[in-house]
C-alpha cells in the first residue's frame, strides 16, 4: 500500500455523481485508494449500492457526495423565494441591481384558470408596474447623469454604468413577485430531496411544478438517489394547524426593527467558549473565571475575538456562541437581500400588501411620484382582490416596495459578516439601512462592538432614511 500523501479531483465529467458518491462512502470499510474504488464501480453497481444503504437503510450522508448544477430559468421570483430557503445549496440569481425587465416578464399564476375577470385585472397590474418601472427607469437615468460628476479615474463609460444602477436600484421598487428570473443552484443529492419535498408542499401549483421537474431533470444524473423525493405532508399539516389558531391580526406599524431577544451575559459566554477551547477546564470554571476577572481583561479578549485583519478573514467560531433575535418590517427587495444568508433563521410573514410601502427619495425629487403611488395602490387594490379568491396567488402582484415582516435568529459570528458586507456603500440603501439599525440595536446590549471593525462609519440608520427614502411606510 502506499502510504504517501496524494491529494486529487476526481473527474465529474467521467464519473456520474452517483458514483462519486459510491465511491467516497466505500472508504468507510475497503483499504484501497478512491481511485481503485472508483475503477471496480459501474452505474449499475452504484445504483444497487446507493439502494440498498441510503433508500434502504438510511444512510443518507451518502448522498452528500452527490453534487448537482440546477439551472432553473423563467421562474417567478416569488417560486425562488421557495427554491432558496433551502440553506445547504449555493444560489446565483438574476440580479435587480444589474439587469432590467421587460414588459411581458411576468408569470401568470394557473390558478386563475378561466376567471377572465380575475386574469384581465392581474395582468393588467403587472403591466402597469412594469409600464411604470420602464417609465422611471428613463427619467432617472438623465436625473441622476445631471448631478453625477465624473470620479477621479472613472472613465465615462463606467460613470454611464454607476448611474445606470443608481436608477434600477430605485426603480426595482416596482418590481412585482410575478417577475420572471432564472437561478443557477448548485446543491447535493441529500440536501436536494428536501428542497424537492418543500417545493412539492408549497400551495402554489407553479412551485409544485418546479419541484416536479427538479426532480425529473436531477433523475438524470442521480436516479436512485431522488427516489423518494416527493410530497411532505408535514409541512402542509404545520401550516394547516397554525393558520387555523384564533389570533387577531395587528398591522399597525410599530418600530421597524427590534432586538427581541439577546442571550445573557452575551460577552462573557463568547471569551468563556474561546477560553474552554485553549484551556483544559470545564466551561463552568471558564465562566466563572471570566465573571471574575477585570473588566480591561474582559475587554482585551473579547477585542482579540472581533479585530479580525481585514473584512475578508472569518472571526472565531467562538462568535457562534451567542444569538440575538430581530423583528423587523422591510421593504421586500431588502428582505430578498437578506434571505441569501442563509446561516441564521429566517421566519418571514406572508407576502401581502398589508404593511404599507416605501417611497424612494429619488422618485420624489424626479417628479415620478404620481405614477409611482398610482402603481402601488392599484398593486394594492389587486391583491386584496386577488386575496379573497386565492391569498397566496395574490402575492404574485406585490412589487418590492411593499413591506413585509421577518423574524431572524442569528448568531454574532454571522452578524458580524452580515453587518460588514450590507452596511457596504455599494450594498443597495434598503439593505443598508437595515444592516445599521441591527448593529445599532446590537451596540445597545453590547458596547463592545460599537467600533465594530467592517461596519461602515459613514452612515446611520437614519441617515441612510433621510438621503434616500422619502417614506417607508
Amino acid at each position: 500500500m502506499d502510504n504517501n500523501r496524494q491529494i486529487y479531483l476526481l473527474d465529474a465529467q467521467k464519473l456520474p455523481p452517483e458514483t462519486i458518491a459510491v465511491t467516497f462512502a466505500k472508504t468507510s470499510r475497503s483499504p484501497e485508494s478512491f481511485r481503485e474504488i472508483a475503477a471496480d464501480l459501474t452505474t449499475t453497481s452504484s445504483a444497487e449500492f446507493n439502494e440498498k444503504w441510503v433508500v434502504g437503510y438510511g444512510h443518507s450522508s451518502v448522498a452528500e457526495h452527490a453534487v448537482l448544477h440546477i439551472a432553473l430559468e423563467n421562474i417567478s421570483r416569488l417560486a425562488v423565494e421557495t427554491l432558496e430557503s433551502n440553506r445547504l445549496a449555493s444560489y446565483t440569481e438574476k440580479s435587480t441591481r444589474y439587469q432590467t425587465w421587460s414588459g411581458d416578464a411576468f408569470f401568470t399564476p394557473p390558478e386563475l384558470g378561466e376567471r377572465e375577470d380575475l386574469n384581465n385585472v392581474y395582468a393588467h397590474t403587472c403591466q402597469l408596474l412594469f409600464a411604470t418601472y420602464q417609465r422611471c427607469l428613463e427619467v432617472l437615468i438623465p436625473f441622476f447623469m445631471t448631478a453625477a460628476e465624473l470620479r477621479q479615474g472613472e472613465s465615462p463609460q463606467q460613470r454611464q454604468r454607476r448611474v445606470r444602477t443608481m436608477a434600477i436600484d430605485v426603480c426595482r421598487f416596482l418590481l412585482p413577485a410575478s417577475s420572471l428570473a432564472n437561478v443557477g443552484m448548485t446543491i447535493n443529492a441529500r440536501a436536494l430531496e428536501h428542497a424537492i419535498g418543500k417545493l412539492l408542499s408549497h400551495p402554489l401549483h407553479e412551485t409544485q411544478q418546479i419541484g416536479a421537474e427538479v426532480k425529473e431533470a436531477a433523475q438524470q444524473s442521480v436516479p436512485t438517489l431522488l427516489k423518494y423525493a416527493n410530497e411532505i405532508p408535514y409541512l402542509r399539516d404545520v401550516c394547516s394547524e397554525f393558520s387555523a389558531v384564533n389570533l387577531p391580526a395587528d398591522e399597525k406599524n410599530s418600530d421597524w426593527c427590534q432586538l427581541v431577544h439577546v442571550d445573557e451575559q452575551p460577552m462573557t459566554r463568547v471569551i468563556a467558549a474561546a477560553l474552554y477551547r485553549e484551556k483544559n477546564v470545564p466551561y463552568a470554571q471558564a465562566l466563572d473565571w471570566i465573571k471574575n476577572t477585570t473588566a480591561e481583561q474582559r475587554s482585551t479578549l473579547m477585542n482579540c475575538l472581533l479585530e479580525t485583519p481585514d473584512t475578508h478573514t472569518i472571526p472565531s467560531r467562538e462568535l457562534e456562541s451567542i444569538h440575538f433575535t430581530f423583528d423587523l418590517l422591510i421593504d421586500q427587495g431588502a428582505y430578498f437581500e437578506i434571505k441569501r444568508h442563509r446561516m441564521m433563521t429566517q421566519t418571514p410573514q406572508h407576502l401581502t400588501a398589508s404593511l404599507g410601502y416605501a417611497v424612494p427619495r429619488a422618485i420624489v425629487d424626479a417628479g415620478l411620484l404620481e405614477p409611482y403611488k398610482h402603481a402601488l395602490e392599484e398593486a394594492r387594490e389587486t391583491y386584496l382582490m386577488l386575496s379573497a379568491f386565492n391569498p397566496a396567488v395574490a402575492s404574485y402582484v406585490v412589487p418590492n416596495g411593499f413591506n413585509r415582516r421577518v423574524l431572524l435568529t442569528v448568531n454574532l459570528r454571522s452578524l458580524l459578516h452580515f453587518i460588514r458586507l450590507r452596511s457596504a456603500l455599494n450594498a443597495h440603501f434598503s439593505v443598508r439601512r437595515a444592516a445599521q439599525r441591527m448593529a445599532e440595536e446590537v451596540c445597545v446590549q453590547m458596547p463592545e462592538l460599537r467600533d465594530l471593525p467592517g461596519r461602515n462609519p459613514t452612515e446611520t440608520a437614519r441617515s441612510i432614511e433621510s438621503q434616500y427614502f422619502y417614506s417607508t411606510f
